[in-house]
């Protein structure tokens, strides 16, 4: 698993790419909170989930975290892109509910 963070504007985007497993999680885990505590004035923040190539319950966890931290700071998170499969296990865990796709 790899992440790449671009801002456009006051959004972050995050491009996640690779296996969003437990292995793949951990170690990027460290390098998207860098990025997300380095940009904390962005009005919002985007994961691209377009190079994710398979994703599990370990995902959701991930974007569970990811989405408590911004929820603190008052930054709104969005799922952009998500393949198939990962799109799949994002609507069966119900995180559409608390964080939408764009």
């Amino acid at each position: 698993m790899q992440a790449a963070a671009k801002v456009s504007g006051n959004t972050l985007y995050i491009f996640l790419t690779g296996d969003l497993d437990e292995y793949g999680a951990n170690s990027v885990r460290a390098q998207v909170d860098a990025v997300l505590e380095k940009h904390l004035s962005c009005e919002r923040v985007v994961f691209d989930f377009s190079g994710v190539q398979f994703m599990d319950s370990t995902g959701i966890g991930f974007l569970i975290g990811r989405y408590k931290r911004l929820r603190r700071a008052g930054t709104p998170l969005y799922v952009q892109s998500p393949t198939p499969s990962a799109d799949r296990i994002l609507a069966m865990g119900g995180l559409y509910s608390i964080i939408p796709k764009v």
